[in-house]
């Protein structure tokens, strides 16, 4: 008998395919997430029937109970192959049974679903399959946010149609896809359609979730914090592109008792602030159980914060960099500006009064704004009107001489 332990995610069940593919009716396929997995191993393994399986652990780490038994499982000739690919496990290669690698030699990432290929291709356990070898490079990209990276959209819908059909649906499909056409992969035209209909959904979805985020200081972190129950690694990314002056997204999924981290800035690694609360995982992606430390920090400390508002798309005249001044309001309802001294400096200006030092790009200046404040670009009709009132003068005349006029404000203020 082989078993298999592997994480619930298309990565995971990446390994599950290829171990069916490779083993046939001995594959035995269990997926675990991080709160399970510790206690289905240690059950299999002290379960004297077991000795004799052959066991995989893929995409996953056992807590340090488990690497002992599995390390004296090993000592005593019983099977036992770990393969994994995050960070937060690399410790687990001082083993002779475990093999821990998040890149390749040529500085691509890796993922489970490819390292598990390539180590039954080398064993000599699995034929060379085109279709399935396409197939993990999809995993491997989306796994990685490669993808985003590439624009490799087929990477993201394959992900997808994982999430829209259950897990044996999904499974059953490409098992059988991958023995009737082992030349090439390809999604179908009805799956083609329900992918259509659900990115539609997922556009709404994000749509409303953006304007439910909040703003906190969190340890040495600004973080965005978000209540979600789906389309997570969508949400996080799209949160993380609307808001970039943000260090980290974290989802909350307090009926399942979850967080995700997120983030696209690669000074920021999310799999080591995740590990603080018992998880882990890539340093751009990351997840944890919601312990009761991470409820009071992410959960009962922010309850009473404001909502942030994303920055308006369709403006005509508030726009960003503009010579004359750019308008900004902060969750308080406080304006600042970002006025441009010369072309190496910026200056801002929150709620009359001039900060004290100047900010070398206009990004640098925006993004202290955001998170001091709380601050998001003002709609161009807002902006208008208060020039109106400013200046005792028409809507019609404010458009006509708009940048002479916002000059004139924030001559008011800057002194």
């Amino acid at each position: 008998m082989v078993k298999l332990f592997t994480d619930i995610d298309l990565d995971g069940l990446g390994c599950g395919i290829i171990a069916k593919i490779a083993f046939g009716e001995n594959a035995d396929v269990s997926y675990c997430s991080y709160r399970t997995l510790n206690q289905q191993v240690e059950t299999y393994i002290e379960n004297p029937e077991n000795h004799g399986s052959q066991i995989y652990i893929t995409d996953l780490a056992v807590n340090e109970t488990n690497e002992k038994k599995l390390a004296a499982r090993y000592k005593q000739g019983k099977h036992i192959r770990m393969i994994d690919h995050h960070v937060t496990a690399l410790h687990f290669n001082e083993y002779k049974w475990a093999f821990v690698h998040p890149e390749y030699d040529t500085g691509k990432k890796t993922c489970a679903t490819s390292l598990f290929y390539n180590y039954l291709m080398e064993q000599g356990l699995i034929q060379r399959n085109q279709a399935l070898e396409e197939f993990i490079e999809l995993v491997r990209q989306y796994d990685t946010w490669e993808w985003d990276e590439n624009n490799n959209i087929h990477a993201k819908r394959l992900n997808d149609l994982f999430y829209i059909l259950n897990r044996e649906q999904f499974e059953e499909a490409m098992l059988k896809r991958f023995s009737e056409n082992p030349q090439n992969f390809y999604l179908t035209e009805t799956e083609n359609m329900l992918l259509d209909m659900e990115e539609a959904k997922i556009n709404r979805y994000i749509h409303s979730k953006s304007r439910q985020t909040v703003q906190a200081f969190i340890d040495e972190y600004c973080i965005g914090i978000i209540h979600a129950e789906q389309y997570l690694s969508e949400l996080g990314n799209a949160l993380n592109k609307l808001y970039p002056h943000l260090d980290m997204i974290l989802l909350l999924n307090v009926s399942g008792k979850k967080v995700g981290y997120r983030t696209i800035h690669d000074e920021v690694n999310v799999a080591e602030y995740a590990k603080r609360f018992g998880g882990g995982g890539h340093p751009k992606a990351s997840g944890s159980e919601m312990s009761a430390e991470a409820f009071e920090k992410f959960v009962i400390k922010v309850f009473s914060l404001p909502t942030l508002k994303p920055d308006p798309d369709k403006n005509e005249f508030n726009l960003k960099e503009a010579k004359t001044g750019t308008s900004y309001k902060s969750v308080k309802g406080e304006i600042s500006f970002i006025r441009p001294v010369n072309e190496n400096a910026y200056a801002v200006i929150h709620n009359g009064k001039r900060y004290a030092s100047l900010f070398e790009t206009y990004e640098e200046a925006e993004r202290y704004i955001k998170r001091t404040y709380g601050s998001w670009l003002r709609y161009d009709q807002e902006c208008i009107q208060q020039l109106a009132e400013a200046f005792s003068i028409k809507i019609d005349e404010v458009k006509e001489k708009y940048q002479p006029l916002v000059k004139k404000l924030i001559d008011k203020f800057d002194k």
